[in-house]
């Protein structure tokens, strides 16, 4: 780095929300039939909507113009430029499958009021796609298939007992299921209208079975586990005679795997400390492949063209927002498409982010993910300990504009992977079964230590932030630990987990079983449930908090804040409740975005700095 460099790096300028929320956001990634433009959503005109682009022009085309609810588009039709999305209500999670025409008209090919239907992928003969509905019971997400002349849906199996769906069989004759009992442990079935319901794995004790996908004679069924291992591997069995075979291992979980739709392909996703890695193996030869010139970063949303010419994905870093990249495996050329970060922000005023570890109070490794000002080299600065959603979740190395914000505003942020998190094997993730808001809080407690420990944080200005079950950490941090922390920010937390639990949404039977085991049953464990629920014991929160809430929004009601913030205003300490009417469970239109986060720093300079 020259000197010129190091001295611009150094003196970063300041950035409002405005600019950092106008950094675009892309998810989703399709290829269409002739390889000539890829379907993704960005948020570019302030709601997601549909954008296709072209390899050679890199000129997005807007395709949808959504000013209200979120379209999220899931593909491009085989054989000409329609394309499928899914979209919501205002964040209600009652997304619908939508068809887009060539010429930009749409059709709800859901239509049903309470339905939910989600895109599940093509037949092999591309006549027919699956998705997964609610229709005939809100409760369990059935198979059905559609043909694309005359888009009439066909019930293929009936869901009777919450099973998810992973995949069904190139020769439509099984279809893999996935049956969770507990968080750490599951089972895989087969179905066939044959043979029936069949049990691919008997077993004792907490193992995970996932299936994943087929191969293209229907033969094998792979899917990860992480039976005799701390992490899920990739396996396959044959599904006649059951004999199993070893795929691919990694020091780490394998997260997804799938095949290109040709076969020629294998493409497994794994989770290395933090960050996504891919590999991708020639079936024929089980060789691995490598992709000149890719920088380090993240990859998410991987597709293979139906050539299996191209590879489309998205890869961010912690300073650089995703772009969108194709891959020429015939020439070995790797393009970026995109370039969303706002051009009024300098990237080399953004923070990379590290890795680090610390000591908890028992002695446990506890992982995180460290983002620190520049002038925190001058003069110590204050700090938030960031808490990820879950139970289970994690926070990776990855972009994210609102932690990029408050460094660039002077706040270190140190986002905790505390026990019960995923990706670090499975003793880890149980270690808070049943403890929750109580080992896990203190993971996030001791990292009090670690922050003081690099002699650049202020001990006395460190708060607490967190969305959805973060939040509700925040929260069990002001009422179990009140003076562990000097202020919390609640973004879509549980308050009271007695009513949360007893209010999960139809859609969710098939985990309902899980998270009761997981954090507690409402029903018959209501003492334990209301002593971990921060509500009941609001008297205890005597530090400012400031609270966002979707008013949409399906797992977290819009009560649960409501609650809290009344009862703790009846402390007399101070309180700040910003409601989004047209929000459900996180943020999905920018201008609400920008509301909210504004008003965290404004909190923030007011209590904490």
């Amino acid at each position: 780095m020259t000197e010129e460099m190091a001295k611009k790096r150094n003196t970063p300028s300041t950035y409002t929300i405005e600019q950092f929320m106008n950094t675009e956001s892309i998810a989703g990634v399709s290829i269409s039939y002739d390889d000539t433009n890829i379907l993704y959503a960005s948020d570019k005109s302030g709601v997601y909507n549909a954008y296709s682009i072209s390899k050679h022009e890199k000129a997005p085309k807007q395709l949808t113009h959504s000013t209200d609810n979120s379209i999220f588009p899931v593909s491009f039709f085989p054989e000409d430029q329609r394309f499928l999305y899914e979209s919501d209500n205002g964040g209600n999670e009652i997304t619908h499958l939508h068809l887009c025409d060539e010429n930009g008209q749409t059709k709800d090919l859901t239509p049903g009021e309470k339905e939910k239907a989600m895109f599940h992928g093509w037949s092999r003969d591309r006549r027919s796609f699956f998705y997964e509905s609610n229709i005939r019971d809100e409760r369990y997400m059935d198979l059905y298939e559609m043909d694309v002349e005359t888009f009439t849906p066909q019930l293929i199996f009936q869901n009777e007992e919450a099973y998810q769906i992973t995949a069904v069989s190139p020769d439509k004759s099984s279809i893999a299921l996935h049956k969770p009992v507990t968080a750490n442990n599951s089972d895989m079935y087969l179905y066939s209208p044959e043979a029936g319901l069949e049990h691919l794995s008997p077993h004792e004790g907490d193992v995970q079975y996932i299936p994943m996908t087929f191969d293209a004679k229907s033969l094998y069924l792979y899917y990860v586990t992480d039976e005799e291992n701390e992490f899920l591997q990739l396996k396959k069995m044959h599904v006649k005679t059951k004999t199993v075979e070893t795929v691919a291992e990694e020091d780490w979980d394998i997260m997804m795997a799938k095949f290109s739709p040709n076969h020629k392909y294998l493409v497994y996703a794994f989770n290395n400390n933090g960050k996504i890695e891919m590999n991708i193996l020639e079936t024929q030869t089980g060789a691995y492949l490598e992709i000149p010139g890719l920088p380090d970063g993240q990859i998410s949303d991987v597709t293979i063209s139906e050539s299996e010419n191209q590879l489309a994905f998205l890869l961010n870093s912690s300073n650089a927002p995703a772009n969108l990249y194709v891959y020429d495996f015939n020439g070995d050329k790797l393009q970026c498409l995109t370039d969303t970060l706002n051009p009024e922000i300098d990237q080399d005023h953004l923070v990379e982010a590290s890795v680090v570890h610390y000591e908890s109070f028992d002695g446990l490794s506890i992982p995180a993910i460290y983002y620190e000002p520049v002038t925190a080299s001058e003069t110590k600065v204050p700090a938030l300990i960031w808490v990820h959603g879950g139970p289970g979740g994690q926070s990776m190395v990855d972009y994210n504009p609102i932690f990029q914000y408050l460094v660039n505003q002077g706040y270190a942020v140190l986002a905790v992977n505390n026990r019960g998190s995923s990706g670090y094997g499975k003793t880890f993730f149980k270690a808070a079964d049943l403890k929750h808001g109580e080992v896990d809080l203190a993971d996030c407690v001791e990292a009090k230590k670690f922050l003081t420990s690099t002699e650049r944080i202020d001990e006395k200005r460190i708060g607490i932030i967190g969305g959805s079950y973060g939040g509700y950490m925040v929260l069990a941090a002001l009422a179990f630990q009140p003076n562990a922390f000097k202020v919390g920010v609640d973004v879509f937390g549980v308050s009271n987990w007695e009513r949360t639990l007893k209010e999960i949404p139809a859609w969710w039977e098939a985990i309902r079983d899980v998270l009761y085991k997981k954090i507690g049953n409402p029903y018959t464990d209501t003492a334990y449930i209301r002593s971990i629920s921060p509500l009941f014991h609001a008297e205890n929160i005597q530090k400012p908090l400031i609270v966002l809430q979707g008013a949409n929004d399906p797992r977290v009601l819009k009560a649960e804040s409501d609650d809290i913030v009344e009862s703790v205003k009846k402390n007399d300490v101070p309180v700040e409740y910003i409601v989004f009417d047209d929000e459900g469970h996180g943020f999905t239109k920018r201008e609400n975005s920008i509301k909210g986060f504004y008003a965290v720093k404004e909190f923030l300079d007011h209590y904490l700095k």
